[in-house]
């Protein structure tokens, strides 16, 4: 499995790899799948279809990656979806 990280203008950054079936492998996936989620990234795991069509599956945890899954992707959150933290400032609308 290859954990990657999608870098606008560079493409697919690998993070990790390894085999789930060995346990030192498995820390080290399951550590930075974590340390990825924690840091605000979003986990897709690309599934197929029998059209050929590219499509993923959102995972919140690491237990919800299918064993089999060749890859996981990580990417960023789109800005400007939630409401600012208390003490932040907020944008201004222009009228």
């Amino acid at each position: 499995m290859k954990l990657l990280r999608v870098k606008p203008g560079h493409g697919e950054v690998v993070l990790a790899e390894g085999d789930v079936a060995i346990p030192e492998q498995y820390t080290k996936l399951l550590a930075t799948f974590r340390r990825e989620l924690d840091a605000g990234m979003w986990a897709a795991v690309p599934t197929s279809t029998g059209s050929g069509r590219r499509e993923a599956e959102l995972v919140r945890s690491f237990e919800e990656v299918p064993s089999d899954a060749e890859r996981v992707i990580f990417f960023p959150r789109a800005a400007g979806g939630c409401e600012p933290r208390r003490g932040q400032p907020t944008a201004r609308r222009r009228s």
